[in-house]
């Protein structure tokens, strides 16, 4: 069916430009668009929206139990899930800069590609912000006045936590714990990520891969979200927190400070995702990754040794989540 579409954009040089570079940076813009709308627009429901319209007991209750968060697990989930199927047929839906930076680390992806795939996460991570406040303007307002506090006075964490990530008070204003927390959710992040592409290993059939890999990081939220809002993505927090900023949230934004309780916060979900992504495409090669390669080169070695295997081996191994095709590139397709 796709075939029989019709493009836009009329003449050849119109196409030639979206097939190569370009267009592979419109599908990561689109795709962390996509990311932040359904993930944002998430815990905007959660904290301005439900209160605010009378389906919560009071209009500054929310989170009475909690299994209330579930609402928010499963919106990004979700949001993930649904990022990646937008933009994976094309450049393979890093939409997440430690993904691009571990895969130019480990999976070839090209280096002069890095800056232009971040800035276009970034850009698509604002934009995503700016649609989620004009559409819960209202009742971002209704929320602030509920709490009695102003946007302007730098301290209305509430809703501004609709758009980026802080620490939980049992940190006491460290930075240590929560950049721990970001280094290991975004290398678990990536060594699930490796894990799930690798047509060597197990490798979910069909293109199964962008659910699993939202469903991981669901599994992030339930196991870690609580400790820093498990940013794991620095253009899911930088480009929603720049935008919240420039809308007047103040110092909580940038530089991400509440006195006496957290500051300049704002580098952690940068550096933390960065060094944790880098580290778990790593620690998967050294542990599994080359026990494949070993494994490989044996049944090459000796080839009688293959009839072995049996389906959970080479049936898995040979398709990855998307497919043949795009391994310098995609979330999805781990081709060495």
């Amino acid at each position: 069916m796709s075939e029989e579409i019709p493009a836009l954009r009329r003449g050849p040089h119109g196409l030639k430009r979206v097939g190569g570079t370009w267009g592979e940076l419109l599908a990561e813009f689109l795709g962390t668009f996509v990311l932040i709308l359904f993930g944002d627009g998430a815990v905007a429901m959660a904290v301005a929206g439900l209160p605010g319209s009378g389906r919560t007991a009071t209009p500054t209750t929310f989170f009475v139990g909690a299994g209330d968060w579930m609402l928010i697990v499963f919106g990004w989930a979700f949001a993930v899930m649904f990022g990646v199927y937008v933009a994976g047929g094309i450049s393979g839906a890093h939409i997440n800069p430690a993904v691009t930076l571990a895969f130019a680390v480990r999976r070839q992806f090209p280096w002069n590609k890095v800056g232009p795939y971040i800035g276009a996460q970034v850009v698509g991570a604002f934009a995503g912000a700016a649609v989620i406040f004009a559409v819960y303007n209202s009742a971002i307002n209704a929320a602030d006045a509920a709490q009695d506090t102003a946007r302007s006075s730098g301290k209305a964490l509430v809703t501004f936590s609709i758009f980026a990530t802080f620490p939980a008070p049992y940190f006491h204003g460290s930075w240590v714990g929560p950049f721990i927390d970001q280094v290991v959710g975004t290398g678990l992040l990536l060594l699930l990520i490796m894990a799930l592409i690798d047509r060597r290993n197990m490798a979910p059939a069909g293109n199964a891969g962008p659910l699993l890999i939202g469903l991981a990081v669901g599994a992030i939220g339930l196991s870690f979200g609580a400790n820093a809002g498990y940013a794991i993505n620095p253009a899911r927090d930088f480009g929603p927190r720049l935008f919240a900023w420039i809308a007047g949230w103040g110092e909580v934004a940038l530089p991400g400070s509440i006195p006496g309780a957290f500051s300049w916060y704002f580098w952690i979900p940068i550096v933390g995702p960065f060094a944790g992504g880098v580290i778990g495409v790593l620690v998967y090669d050294y542990l599994i990754g080359d026990v494949l390669a070993a494994r490989r080169a044996q049944a090459e070695t000796h080839p009688a040794g293959r009839a072995g295997k049996g389906a959970a081996g080479e049936g898995a191994a040979g398709e990855g989540a998307a497919g043949e095709g795009r391994t310098d590139r995609g979330s999805f397709d781990e081709g060495s």
